[in-house]
């Protein structure tokens, strides 16, 4: 599985625990470009959409991550890349998104979920019982845990620590602060529909890369905006190191969006090109997708990964 799938990996820019978790989270400003902005349907009943996403780490002005999301009739498509700095050099304004590293489908009329791996040619699926069950087994291992931040972002509470205005949301923890700007979507069944869609990318990632920090944070906020007919817009998480008492500075990861809401004709010709390829794929099961062993885990996995934070 390439290393950089599904989710942003600038661990290797990076040497300390902490850096590492904030590596970890890099995939979830991904996943929340899903979120930035909606509008009414060129046409049919569906909404047409397309976002582009670019997620930043501290001051840097290059991307480590960036990400393109279409969506059609309660369909979503993610294409995840991670821009190399000789790419970001040579790439100009007009020019279209890299080759992605992964493509996922989120088909929620069908029950499913589809990760195509274009790189080894194979696929896997992703059931909603599946999806459930690692809420489940994820959130309490998380309550357990002797790491205070661990502990807290296994909720289920999250209303202490959490302001709200007009367009923003801040949510505050142990080490932690994410703020998210939003703004309204003109259509009134977006908001909902799209935080349904979010949360399941969250707990998506969480499952086939276990180890970082549990998405019930992210998935409370979601939550909150939908509730105030908004989407999304952008989004700061800062993470405290440990050795802050030592004047180290926080960890950010901060993400912005480009949206149009209609698709290129490039977009139809990605989306054509996806479907054969994910028709041709080989299915696989979670484990050999992910390259996990049999006996690894969202949940197995997850003390070992407190260990090496």
């Amino acid at each position: 599985m390439p290393p950089h799938s599904f989710s942003a990996n600038p661990e290797r820019r990076v040497t300390g625990p902490c850096d590492r978790l904030v590596g970890s989270l890099a995939g979830l400003f991904i996943v929340l470009g899903c979120l930035v902005e909606a509008g009414q349907a060129a046409a049919g009943d569906g909404v047409l959409l397309r976002v582009e996403t670019e997620v930043f780490a501290d001051n840097d002005e290059a991307p480590v991550a960036r990400s393109l999301s279409l969506f059609r009739d309660g369909v979503a498509w993610d294409f995840l890349e991670t821009p190399s700095k000789e790419k970001e050099k040579e790439k100009d304004d007009d020019a279209g998104p890299d080759e992605p590293v992964e493509f996922v489908l989120h088909d929620p009329a069908r029950e499913r979920i589809i990760l195509v791996d274009p790189a080894r040619d194979v696929k896997t699926q992703i059931d909603h019982l599946q999806l459930e069950r690692l809420r489940a087994s994820l959130g309490n291992w998380a309550r357990k845990s002797d790491d205070p931040l661990m502990r807290w972002a296994g909720g289920p509470d999250f209303s202490e620590g959490m302001e709200e205005t007009a367009t923003t949301i801040v949510l505050v923890g142990p080490r932690v602060r994410y703020e998210v700007s939003f703004e309204e979507s003109d259509n009134g069944a977006v908001p909902e529909e799209y935080q349904r869609f979010a949360d399941a990318a969250l707990l998506v990632k969480a499952l086939v890369h276990p180890g970082g920090l549990p998405p019930f944070p992210r998935i409370a906020i979601n939550r909150r905006v939908a509730a105030a007919g908004g989407i999304p817009a952008t989004v700061r998480l800062e993470i405290e190191s440990r050795m802050a008492k030592l004047g180290r500075r926080p960890n950010v990861l901060r993400s912005k969006h480009k949206v149009l809401e209609s698709w290129l004709a490039s977009d139809h010709k990605r989306v054509a090109a996806a479907e054969e390829r994910m028709a041709v794929a080989a299915p696989v099961d979670l484990a050999t997708y992910a390259g996990r062993g049999e006996g690894d885990g969202p949940v197995a996995t997850a003390p070992a990964a407190a260990k090496r934070r």
